[in-house]
């Protein structure tokens, strides 16, 4: 017997399915899912919550939490959990993609693949989409876990993927990146190659899209800006030292922070560095949140920084007793993050004094979800927590 919560969320996935089929028909153009900084109230499905991955979440966020539940696997988590309708999905050490009961979490069913799985899973269209150490991209079924297609690159993948409709909106192509130095455009729904995009070195992080426009770091020290249409480069950008982190597209600026310790705004029109931020001598390995005219980033300085949008001006640092890896998510005046000292931090984005913590014991590196009040992270202890608002 299938359990309500199945039915109502295969019910939801035959309807971005639907949506999908309509789309190609070109009948479609008014339920096109909305591009948005965003991420919405009810999901994240997708590595900081949406394409353009700012890290910001809509609706309420509370003062105090409660531990739901937690979910075990038989490795340390340095996946970032996604979250659509009832499921969460997530990718472990052990090799496996999980998907997890929201309400409960309980196991709904896995699928194992070849190496471990750092990078986070993607949503789009009743698949998950998710990439392995193996050097493979896996897209499966969001339902049952079976496998759709799989599309190889020569090294492995630890940034998420993302998605992108190129052909008059007729298509939805994924675009990940590996440790092949090559960016790959793969078709959604037969994972047959579309372009390959080279670099000269390895591309660590997620891709970031807005408006038909790709924009990640590498360990080439450039960050590059690409026509998703057709693969063509469109922008190198000189930064300075490799990126670990994923940019965030907000307007025509992309904010990214680099080895060299530099948080830097780099306005995509000009080709050029607008601005950068550097307090201390340590990297910056979390990727940005970019809210309305703040910013808050991690650094390996063990400190939470906060700057002003438009400038970079410092405005304040929490200090934590770990480097902070992990990317932290913008949410109703709060900035949620995890820490390697093993703390999961909420704080206020207005002045940066803590709001709540809770002790997980091991390091966090995984990036949180947060969505329709709840906070879900995983951490080096390979379990999945969930955390939701005091009643």
């Amino acid at each position: 017997m299938k359990s309500i919560a199945h039915v109502r969320f295969t019910l939801q996935c035959a309807i971005w399915l639907a949506v999908a089929v309509l789309a190609q028909t070109g009948a479609a153009q008014t339920t096109r899912p909305a591009k948005r900084d965003t991420a919405p109230a009810t999901d994240w499905p997708i590595f900081r919550g949406n394409q353009a991955l700012t890290g910001v979440a809509a609706g309420k966020l509370a003062e105090k939490f409660e531990l739901r539940w937690t979910f075990v696997t038989d490795g340390p988590i340095r996946s970032s959990p996604i979250v659509f309708g009832d499921r969460v999905w997530i990718g472990s050490d052990d090799g496996h993609v999980y998907a997890v009961d929201r309400g409960s979490g309980d196991k709904v069913w896995s699928y194992r693949t070849e190496g471990p799985v750092e990078a986070p899973p993607t949503f789009i269209n009743g698949l998950v989409v998710a990439g392995s150490t193996d050097g493979t991209l896996y897209a499966l079924d969001a339902a049952t876990g079976g496998l759709r297609w799989k599309y190889a690159t020569d090294d492995k993948i630890v940034g998420a993927a993302n998605w992108a409709r190129i052909a008059d909106g007729n298509r939805i192509c994924i675009l990940v990146g590996s440790y092949d130095n090559r960016l790959h455009c793969v078709d959604a729904s037969s994972g047959e190659p579309l372009w390959r995009y080279a670099t000269d070195n390895f591309i660590n992080g997620g891709v970031a899209v807005k408006n038909g426009t790709a924009v990640f770091g590498g360990c080439d020290g450039l960050l590059h800006v690409v026509r998703v249409a057709d693969g063509s480069a469109l922008a190198k950008v000189e930064i300075g030292s490799y990126v670990a982190a994923s940019a965030a597209m907000v307007d025509d600026m992309a904010v990214v922070g680099h080895y060299d310790h530099k948080l830097l705004s780099v306005n995509l029109g000009a080709g050029s560095v607008a601005w950068d931020y550097q307090d201390r001598a340590f990297a910056f390995f979390s990727s940005a949140a970019v809210g309305r005219d703040r910013i808050a980033v991690g650094s390996r300085d063990k400190r939470l920084h906060c700057v002003q949008r438009d400038s970079g001006r410092p405005l304040w640092t929490f200090q934590t007793r770990g480097r902070v890896d992990s990317s932290p998510v913008i949410c109703d005046g709060k900035v949620v993050v995890g820490s390697d000292d093993g703390r999961l931090y909420v704080v206020r984005l207005a002045d940066g004094s803590e709001v709540w913590s809770h002790q997980i014991g091991e390091a966090i590196v995984a990036s949180p979800a947060v969505v329709g009040g709840m906070i879900i992270i995983g951490a080096e202890d390979g379990r999945l927590y969930a955390f939701s608002g005091e009643s």
